[in-house]
């Protein structure tokens, strides 16, 4: 491990940011954390009012991680962890204006009505299909085509992209958004074949049998960032700290801007977990040079996210699921609406139940920032349709995320390529977080981790 003199700075407080300073710490490391804005946890943000509580970002957290399991023995989080409960198994997608219980096992696939004869047939062709190695990256939508055909990529995959990414599926990387089944597909050929050869090995490995466990807290996501900034030294995090400039070296200048003052410092190394637009605005190197310029390209859809609370009374579902997704063939002006009092306990007051509904996206731009008027009128409308939900709610709380998520589409490598130059040229420069090792809360996680170990390394 190096012996540094002088202390690490990490620039950005989401949740790449606050793993990579709690793992320096605990090795031993001084820290100091900059935040533009004045709080921590970056997308992960919990609001509890009474009995209601709102997830304002991610929602839930799947526990198939092992740095994330590590966190929670570290923090002492393990009495708080909330598992899904089991109806969570379900989910729903929409057919014809109807929501549809999803098959849940393989064998399900040939009798599910969401999916014509056609469609079925064309799934068992995956497994015929053979190894092939592209030349080029292909978009999501044509990937799973090659395996599964039109129909399963318009009712299923484009669902299942519009949930995670909030994203296109015709416009998404296959190789960067998906990397695992790109992988799969070049060893396998078939996709079926090689989940079913990987479920495989997990359970000769003594691993868990099924999908991983979907987690929360008792107080919601915002309870693991909130461990995390209190086991810092508490002279370590600056909110904020707008940072502009990094002189690369041994040791390293950053400048900051803090209620007006200019400010500078000196670190032995710089650990950068910014979205993009921060990335590209920074000074690397010298007052004009900014060698992440052109990640300013990478496409961050608007996305409003609005957590309703009914009476149990005012919906007709049973709300027995995950939630529902709807793919953009069916043409609806939701992407999906999460069950949240479903998902886990203590979201609603006992007799209601809280729905979080999310519009926008790349698909439906002109939602992503619209009014409230409009954003509420159109919501009620879907779920009176979709849900039988009559009414109206009883708590409302809306949050509006202008730039949700990092869209790792065709082309995406480019900016790969100028992150890891920027690491080559640039002495004790570190660049992680969403933009470049996955958008999903564990692989932020690992992200962390990842910056922490380079830095720990010299």
């Amino acid at each position: 491990m190096a012996n540094y003199a002088h202390p690490i700075a990490i620039v950005g407080g989401g949740i790449t940011g606050l793993v990579a300073a709690h793992r320096l710490s605990r090795l031993g490391f001084q820290v100091e954390l900059f935040e533009s804005s004045d709080r921590l946890g970056g997308c992960i943000r919990s609001e509890r009012e009474g009995d209601w509580l709102v997830e304002a970002g991610p929602n839930s957290i799947q526990d198939n991680c092992p740095e994330f399991t590590r966190l929670l023995d570290e923090l002492k989080l393990g009495t708080r962890l909330h598992e899904a409960g089991p109806d969570a198994r379900n989910r729903y997608l929409v057919r014809d204006g109807r929501p549809l219980a999803a098959p849940a096992s393989p064998p399900a696939l040939l009798t599910t009505p969401l999916l014509g004869l056609g469609a079925k047939l064309r799934l068992l062709g995956d497994l015929f299909v053979r190894p092939r190695k592209y030349d080029r990256d292909v978009s999501v939508g044509a990937f799973f085509r090659r395996h599964f055909g039109r129909e399963v990529v318009d009712r299923a995959v484009a669902a299942m992209v519009s949930g995670i990414y909030a994203g296109n599926v015709e416009k998404l990387s296959a190789r960067h958004a998906f990397p695992s089944l790109w992988k799969m597909e070049g060893e396998h050929g078939s996709l079926l074949r090689a989940l079913k050869a990987a479920a495989k090995t997990r359970r000769a490995a003594g691993g868990r049998k099924g999908p991983p466990r979907i987690v929360t807290f008792d107080d919601g996501l915002g309870v693991l960032p909130a461990a995390l900034a209190a086991a810092l030294p508490a002279d370590a995090v600056h909110l904020g700290a707008r940072v502009t400039a990094v002189t690369p070296g041994t040791p390293c200048t950053l400048h900051w801007e803090h209620q007006g003052t200019h400010r500078t410092g000196t670190y032995a190394a710089v650990i950068l977990a910014l979205p993009a637009k921060a990335l590209a605005a920074l000074a690397i190197g010298g007052p004009a040079e900014h060698p992440l310029a052109g990640l300013k390209d990478i496409d961050y859809p608007a996305v409003t996210s609005v957590f309703l609370g009914y009476r149990r009374e005012q919906v007709r579902h049973p709300l027995d699921g995950f939630g529902l997704l709807a793919p953009p063939v069916e043409r609806r002006a939701v992407m999906g609406v999460l069950f949240s009092s479903t998902l886990f306990p203590r979201r609603a007051p006992e007799g209601h139940v809280g729905l979080t509904v999310m519009v926008g996206g790349a698909l439906r731009p002109d939602l992503g920032l619209a009014d409230d008027e409009r954003v509420m009128s159109v919501i009620k409308a879907e779920l009176a349709d979709l849900l039988g939900v009559e009414g109206e709610p009883v708590f409302v709380r809306t949050n509006r995320w202008p730039a949700a998520i990092p869209q790792y589409n065709l082309g995406h490598e480019r900016h790969l390529q100028a992150m890891e130059d920027c690491e080559r040229h640039h002495a004790n420069v570190h660049i992680g977080g969403n933009v470049r090792d996955g958008i999903a809360l564990t692989s932020c996680i690992a992200a962390g981790e990842r910056l922490a170990a380079q830095v720990a390394a010299g």
